[in-house]
């Protein structure tokens, strides 16, 4: 199984309106992906800004480019993105799970 990670950063006045938006859009064009094994979203906030860290776990590097397409480290990001994000990394990582509990 393979590990997707992808990080993000909103204002904080973002961030119920940006979670909502993940809920309601991304999380399910993920779950509809043949090959998908879960997720989870992790964020924290500081005074400023509130960062958000993605992880989706994958059966193999295959089934992620049915996802994110052939060059498969290249982030995906909705139109609506634009509304919420302050920056938009390129690449997302991969890692390669070899034990979990």
């Amino acid at each position: 199984m393979i590990a997707r990670i992808w990080e993000g950063k909103t204002e904080l006045d973002h961030l119920d309106e940006y979670e909502d938006f993940m809920k309601a859009r991304a999380i399910p064009d993920y779950s509809m992906t043949t090959g998908f094994v879960k997720l989870m979203f992790l964020k924290h906030t500081d005074k400023q800004f509130a960062y958000f860290k993605l992880i989706t776990v994958w059966e193999s590097l295959e089934v992620i480019k049915n996802f994110a397409g052939e060059d498969y480290e290249i982030a995906k990001y909705y139109p609506e993105d634009k509304n919420y994000l302050i920056e938009f990394p390129e690449k997302a990582t991969h890692f390669e799970i070899f034990a979990e509990q």
